[in-house]
């Protein structure tokens, strides 16, 4: 993976600061979100905010989450390294990369074309060729690639789309925000138990772009 030295520190900080002083405990998040180079998935022209504690526009009216947020969803996967997971808002493509640390495979969709193309390209660019991007509506999932030890979703639902559920493993976890469609929305995890049988815990308040969709807003 390219990396960038004048972005080392700024890196190192974000991880002790933004993340481990917040509580983020898991090893494999950790050495993830030091591993990606974030300033390469956002434009060029903000590079020198890449490590700021909060979320950056990328265009099309779509952001880059906040640090913090992708570790603490990518944490709640519970991922032990090599699982499959299917990432819903490619955005910029740095969750994904995230993932890609950690999961031996990961498919993500992102709706607009636009995205979804440079996303794919510095994805391939920074090495990570086990990442795989769709052009599609994340909301009905990617069901060639089913069952998912994790689904991870960048964007907030007016409920938890039945699709999504159904394409989780047994004993996978799904984290999705869940809410109103333009203010404050509930970090969701649901675990799926059995074939009909599911958990649901509610992570804590978050803000994301609406998802849309077939199962999500129109």
């Amino acid at each position: 993976m390219n990396r960038d030295n004048g972005f080392e520190s700024q890196r190192a900080s974000m991880v002790d600061y933004q993340l481990r002083a917040r509580g983020i405990e898991s090893p494999l998040v950790l050495d993830a979100m030091g591993r990606v180079a974030r300033e390469h998935f956002v434009p060029k022209r903000m590079r020198e905010c890449a490590y700021d504690d909060g979320p950056l526009p990328i265009g099309a009216g779509q952001t880059i989450s906040q640090p913090y947020i992708v570790a603490l969803m990518t944490e709640a996967l519970d991922l032990e390294g090599g699982e499959k997971v299917l990432d819903i808002g490619t955005g910029s493509g740095y969750a994904a990369a995230v993932l890609g640390c950690i999961a031996g495979a990961v498919f993500s969709i992102e709706r607009i074309r636009e995205l979804a193309d440079r996303a794919a390209g510095v994805l391939a660019a920074e090495g990570f060729d086990n990442v795989e991007v769709l052009c599609g509506d994340g909301t009905m999932g990617w069901p060639e690639h089913q069952p998912y030890d994790g689904i991870i979703v960048a964007a907030g639902a007016p409920a938890v789309p039945d699709s999504l559920k159904h394409q989780l493993a047994i004993g996978g976890h799904l984290v999705i925000p869940v809410g109103s469609e333009y203010s404050v929305q509930s970090l969701i995890r649901v675990t799926r138990l059995a074939e009909d049988e599911f958990r649901t815990e509610d992570l804590g308040s978050v803000r994301f772009v609406p998802l849309l969709g077939e199962q999500g807003w129109s």
